[in-house]
Formats: structure tokens, sequence, C-alpha cells
């Protein structure tokens, strides 16, 4: 078969893969779905038959993927797709194969079932995010059917222990084999260009151009250990209480990057709300996303720092005051405010608790003017005429923040278009995790052509 270049592939078909690739996303969200890829945390996980499933894809189109291992079971596959335009920058796509613990008796269907039903496919992985790799698969093996070939290279990367630090996965695969990525500037991935109906008639497409840090810490409280009824004026668990009091009550100061000042101009706009002129002075960011409707959902978490505490531990008795009182906070930075956030907690902590990271990593930001995300635009309106696509800053993290060592830029672009009602949010490490067939196959087509023409 004569090789296609993807200029000419998007001309002549307006980038439409074939039947073929349609049934296989369905097919192949399904049966992920029941390979169990739990991950527990901890090193407790195993992604190595998915990977295999994965590999076995790839290889069936001509595709030649390498299988890596951090340590046994905990496998990712990587594979490159060569481009036609030599010397140009490569785009990597990715998407971890990991799950997040689910309990069958919460659910309508069992969590590894991957049951089809009424034109739903259901299961750990549905929305998070299996069908992204689904329709990673159904693209390139429809490519290899038709012998297309995109412009530039193409990096395949499907990771291991997403839902937990990365160690496994792509923090393993930029930190010890860096040379699979070479030439890529750009990637893309979850949570991002998925319908979010923001009001009658108003489908908003946000497409994440950035991702706030993640600073999961650990707060401990030293103290003098006693008899529960003496009074001890250095109890451990009072200070600690009276320093998470104060870290959780924190109201955090506004602080808007490039993405959230796109997201929030773009939306001012169509909720009819004006030009906002976020430099005047007095200019109430909270006032603006009154103004905004549902669409103040998408930008509210990433306009501040913020700091929830999650966990508390101390003591073993009753009448026995420990002299040690620990305590875990779920804390996020958004760009640019990593040096407050740290010298904000040593001013909450005070002077009788200590804190660390436990896990930290980099928050983000990528350009809302790229030709990337111009293209991913135009791929969405062009199967959505009436779709309002707007940037917007995820308020927890992905795999791109380990890419992003290895001087990548990475979007949040798994399109999906859902219908009204169905809250896609809510389902991300939710009970009844579900997606709509015509959803893969709106996405497995917007995908296409936005590989095709990037």
């Amino acid at each position: 078969m004569a090789e296609v270049t993807a200029g000419e592939a998007v001309a002549a078909s307006g980038g439409a893969v074939d039947e073929q690739a349609l049934d296989e996303v369905v097919r192949f969200t399904s049966d992920l779905i029941r390979i169990d890829t739990t991950n527990h945390g901890g090193g407790d996980g195993v992604e190595r038959q998915a990977a295999e499933y994965v590999a076995e894809q790839l290889s069936a189109a001509g595709i030649d993927p390498t299988l890596l291992e951090k340590a046994p079971d905990r496998t990712n596959v990587v594979a490159r797709i060569e481009g036609t335009e030599r010397g140009a920058d490569a785009l990597l796509v990715h998407g971890h194969l990991d799950v997040v613990p689910a309990a069958a008796e919460d659910w309508s269907v069992h969590p590894f079932s991957g049951e089809i039903r009424d034109g739903v496919v259901w299961g750990r992985g549905a929305i998070d995010m299996k069908n992204m790799d689904a329709m990673i698969l159904s693209v390139v093996r429809s490519w290899a059917r038709a012998g297309v070939r995109p412009r530039r290279d193409i990096v395949l990367a499907f990771t291991a222990d997403e839902e937990a630090s990365a160690e496994y996965g792509s923090g393993f695969l930029a930190d010890h084999h860096p040379g699979l990525f070479e030439g890529c500037t750009e990637g893309i991935s979850e949570s991002g260009a998925f319908t979010y109906h923001a009001g009658p008639g108003m489908r908003l497409y946000p497409v994440a151009a950035g991702e706030r840090g993640t600073a999961w810490l650990r707060l401990t409280a030293h103290g003098k250990a006693g008899h529960g009824s003496k009074v001890n004026r250095a109890n451990a668990v009072s200070r600690l209480a009276a320093a998470v009091a104060r870290i959780g009550e924190h109201q955090w100061p506004v602080r808007l990057t490039p993405t959230v000042r796109a997201a929030l101009r773009e939306l001012a706009v169509l909720y009819g709300a004006g030009e906002p002129d976020f430099d005047a002075p007095g200019f109430d960011v909270d006032a603006l996303l009154g103004k905004l409707g549902k669409a103040a959902a998408l930008v509210e978490p990433t306009v501040r720092n913020s700091s929830n505490p999650t966990m508390l531990d101390a003591g073993y008795k009753v009448n026995v005051i420990p002299g040690e009182a620990t305590a875990q906070v779920d804390g996020r930075m958004v760009p640019g405010g990593e040096e407050e956030f740290a010298r904000t907690l040593d001013e909450l902590t005070g002077p009788d608790v200590t804190w660390e990271f436990s896990h930290r990593e980099v928050p983000l930001t990528a350009p809302v003017e790229s030709p990337t995300f111009a293209a991913m635009r135009a791929s969405l309106e062009h199967f959505d005429p009436e779709a309002h696509v707007v940037p917007y800053c995820m308020s927890g993290g992905t795999d791109a923040k380990q890419f992003s060592r290895l001087g990548i830029t990475g979007y949040g672009f798994s399109p999906l278009k859902l219908p009204e009602g169905f809250d896609y949010q809510a389902l991300f490490h939710g009970v009844d995790e579900r997606v709509p067939v015509d959803a893969l196959h709106f996405g497995v087509r917007v995908l296409d052509r936005f590989l095709r023409a990037a």
C-alpha cells in the first residue's frame, strides 16, 4: 500500500478513521478494564498483563514496542512512529495503565467487568484512563491499515504507577530511559477536551494547559509524654491539632497564572461578563467567578494554592499522652507559588510542629497561543462546530510532571463528547465509572485528526 502523508490523509478524509477503529476502541476499553491493574500505592501494583495487551496490539500493527520495568510486573510500554518530516519536533502521546482501587459492593456492575450496557462501557478505568489508552491504540492501528504516517514522530508511552508516585512509571522512564523520548518537545495525555455542559446550549471543551504542583506533607509534633490525668503544657496532640486547624482554615491569596487568566478571559466573554482587567485596583476574582455559572468550577480550584488536612495519627491509649503526633496534608501549588507555599507552611505550623514533603512534584504551565493548542481547538471544533474550546489549569496532576524533566511541555487532551447530565469529573476515582460508546467514537475521530495535523 502506498504511503499517505498526514496532510494528504486529513485533506482526503476529513480526519476520519475507519469503521474498524470505532469497533476497536470500544473493545480495547472493555478488555483493558477487565485486566485488574489496581494501584494500592507503596509499590503495590501489577500492570504487566495490561502492558502485554498493549504491546500485542501495537505489534500487530507493525509498531515495535519496548517493555520496561523498574520492578517486576510494574511494566511500561514505549514505541515510536516515525514521521514524514525529518528534523521536526516529536510529540509524546501518553496514558497510564494503572487504576485506583474499587470496592465491588459499591458498584452497580463489577468494576472490572468491562460490561457494555445500553451504549455505555462500565468499569474502573473507563474514564481514568483506559479509554484514552484504547483511543491511542485504535488510531495508530487505523493508520497502519491505511498506510498513514504523521508529520512528526509520535512517541507512545503507556505507563505504570501514575495513581501513586509514578516511581515505577513515568518517573522511571524519564530518569532512566530519556533516550526513548529524544526530540519530544510537547506531549498530550489525560484530563482535557471533554464536554463540560456549562449552561443551556453551552458546550465547553476545557483543554488543560497547566497543572498545580503536588505538595503532600507530613507534619510531626513532639511533646512530653505522660499520664492523661496530669496537666501537660507540652501535649503533642494539642500542638498538632492547633497547627492542623490553622492550615485547614488558612485563606490563600489569589495568584493568577497565564493559563488561568486566559481561561477567565474566554469564559467572561462567553458569559457576557466583559473583558476582565486583572491588574485593576481591587480586582475581585471571586466576584468574577460568581458571574461564570457552572463554568466557575473549572477555574476556582486553581486561582490559589491550597492545603487540606487529610490524615491524623497519634496515641495508643486514652489515658496516655503520647510524645509524638503526626498528620498528613494534601497541598497543591499554582505555578510560581512554591516559595509562598513553603514560607506559609513554616508560619502556620509554628515552633512546635515540623513539616516535610512526603511527595512533591512541580507545577506546570503550557502556552495557550501555540500551534499545538490551535490544532487541538480546530480538531474539536471540526467534529463539534458548536464547541467552545477553553484553556484551563488542572487542580491535580498527571504524568506530564515527570516528563517535564525532559523538557516536554504537557497538555491535557483526551477528547470525549459527553451527554448533558454526565458528570465526567465526579467519575474520576468514583463509583460506577463509565464512558459512553459514542464518546469513544468521537474521541477517536478527534484524536486522529489532531495527531495527523499536529
